[in-house]
């Protein structure tokens, strides 16, 4: 037999050995269905979203765009929902929660998710610099409340700070699909021009649909944008003069968007913002507040010295690895119960009561000794 005859063969039988080691290993301890699935196709699963990576760009230097395929357990989304996806990183799963930027009408079926890669970001950078085409990706099926409604406006108004203009690029390619006939005012705000995430499509959308105004803010003037500097009601009472008339969606920085709030609130028309952030924002607190006390986890017989740092770091740290996801108090996955002391919301600033209780770990400190049912 020559060895160009060979080599498939050879190929072939590795091929099947390798799969009937992993069916070994498998076999070899119980798991859930979803388990055993994947051996033979990663994407299969009783319920799970798995989500095949079909392309990967770089639209600016610090972020990553992701095309991914789901299989037919996805349910779909409303424009401006988020997702909640989850990565196997050396061995270990990280979940974070990013919202779709495609149009509600893409024809192929794929979702695009961009996160943008923050020199603390540990997710962020690793989907930037290792996801590759062909891997595979759990979601969750879409939710949160900031979403573009059925009865869509009459005027729109899109306002949006760095990787914040995600949710609202996926209303604005879904309005353009449906031949939306409302004004839509664009306005994105970004340190650079070369750091504006889609800045090349929102272009073309703008000169293609006589009905979409685009407002870009740059922090320098030199850089090009209609407008300069940070967020200020100049802007608005400037250059959207009717803001008081449109439904408003909002996403971005805290400072960013606490700024626009205010406006709205002084105009007494806070009922058409609608908002969404990506980072947490913190309430004020004592400068004189220091940790004291301990962290107990209670199933797990381990506890550390209070750090100051939120519960869930914290349970990290101690080497436990409780449940998460976005890590701002938005998706709710690391609720658990706290049996004793108390905490403080880093959103409000609200101290709990010592009382048995379900807190979120990522956006909850302790205020002296916490004991957790982890």
């Amino acid at each position: 037999m020559s060895a160009t005859t060979s080599t498939p063969r050879r190929f072939q039988q590795g091929l099947n050995s390798l799969l009937q080691s992993r069916v070994a290993e498998v076999l070899g301890y119980p798991h859930g269905v979803d388990r055993y699935l994947e051996v033979f196709n990663p994407l299969w699963s009783v319920k799970e979203v798995r989500a095949k990576v079909e392309n990967v760009q770089h639209l600016t230097a610090d972020s990553v765009t992701l095309t991914l395929k789901p299989n037919s357990n996805w349910q779909g989304f409303v424009p401006g929902q988020f997702v909640q996806l989850t990565v196997s990183i050396n061995g270990k799963l990280h979940t974070r929660c990013y919202s779709p930027a495609n149009s509600l009408h893409r024809e192929d079926g794929t979702i695009e998710l961009t996160a943008k890669a923050h020199a603390d970001g540990f997710v962020s950078r690793y989907l930037r610099d290792c996801v590759r085409v062909g891997d595979v990706v759990t979601l969750s099926q879409a939710g949160g409340e900031f979403a573009l409604p059925e009865q869509r406006p009459e005027r729109v108004l899109l306002i949006s700070g760095g990787s914040g203009i995600t949710p609202v690029m996926s209303m604005l390619r879904t309005l353009c699909d449906e031949g939306f006939k409302g004004e839509i005012t664009f306005l994105h705000y970004a340190n650079r021009a070369q750091d504006m995430i889609y800045a090349e499509e929102v272009a073309d959308i703008a000169a293609r649909f006589g009905n979409v105004t685009l407002l870009r803010a740059f922090a320098d003037e030199q850089e090009g944008g209609e407008l300069s500097g940070l967020f200020s009601s100049e802007h608005l009472f400037n250059s959207v003069p009717d803001f008081a008339q449109a439904t408003t969606f909002l996403c971005g920085p805290p400072p960013m968007m606490a700024a626009v709030e205010k406006v709205w609130e002084e105009q007494g028309i806070t009922d058409q913002l609608h908002k969404e952030q990506f980072t947490l924002a913190t309430a004020a607190v004592d400068d004189g507040e220091s940790a004291e006390g301990e962290v107990r986890f209670v199933r797990s017989e381990a506890q550390v010295t209070n750090d100051g740092k939120t519960l869930l770091e914290q349970a990290e740290a101690a080497g436990l690895n409780p449940q998460s996801g976005c890590r701002m108090g938005i998706c709710y996955s690391c609720t658990c119960k706290k049996t004793a002391g108390k905490v403080r919301d880093l959103r409000t600033g609200v101290i709990s009561s010592g009382d048995e209780e379900d807190i979120q770990l990522c956006v909850s400190v302790p205020v002296g000794t916490v004991a957790l049912d982890i």
